[in-house]
């Protein structure tokens, strides 16, 4: 088992913070983002809205979710180890590979199987996680 990303937030203040905490280098992306494309400055402020900046933002917590990444039998381990998050698995009970993120914040345990394509079923889970446990949060 092995365990990837920054924010492993244990309550709602806490994921707060760290999204709060985010914001700057979130507009910053967007902007050096525009920039790169060649936005006037009239064409920026047409089409760098809030919600362009917030999705970076909801993007970037996302991506820097903490996932655990294992066999089903360390993830049983672990989901027995935290009786008190409810189980949100996306996937087939047939898969033996399973990429996992605790959101005690949201009283949930958020996973999904995979067979080979570690990569993509880690990025598919913190999209999973964000939406199913903090975008209420936030």
């Amino acid at each position: 088992m092995h365990a990837e990303g920054l924010l492993a937030p244990a309550t709602a203040d806490e994921a707060r913070a760290a999204y709060d905490d985010l914001a700057p280098a979130a507009r910053t992306v967007v902007r050096e983002t525009a920039k790169a494309m060649s936005f006037d400055r009239a064409e920026y402020g047409e089409r760098v809205t809030a919600d362009v900046v917030e999705t970076a933002l909801d993007a970037l917590f996302a991506s820097l979710l903490e996932v655990r990444v294992g066999s089903r039998a360390e993830f049983e381990a672990f989901a027995e180890e935290h009786p008190d998050l409810d189980r949100a698995v996306e996937g087939s009970d047939e898969v033996e590979r399973v990429a996992w993120h605790a959101a005690p914040a949201a009283d949930l345990l958020v996973a999904a199987t995979f067979h080979e394509e570690e990569e993509a079923a880690v990025g598919t889970l913190r999209r999973q996680a964000f939406g199913k446990a903090y975008m209420d949060l936030l």
